[in-house]
């Protein structure tokens, strides 16, 4: 396992939870470079609140 799969592999429980509750984000998520894929795990390990977190996810989307 090279360091972009470790850290997708050590994603935030709340990140993994939302991005389940939200298929488009995680369809989105998946088709990402694992560089963003790293990147987007990293910036939700500074969420702090349930509410932020669906609002982190949601914007993947949008990506």
């Amino acid at each position: 396992m090279d360091e972009h799969d470790s850290a997708i592999s050590e994603m935030p429980i709340g990140f993994g939870m939302e991005l389940a509750k939200n298929l488009n984000a995680l369809r989105r998520f998946s088709e990402l470079p694992k560089s963003q894929q790293k990147s987007l795990v990293e910036g939700a390990r500074q969420v702090n609140s349930k509410e932020d977190m669906r609002s982190y996810v949601g914007q993947i989307e949008q990506k």
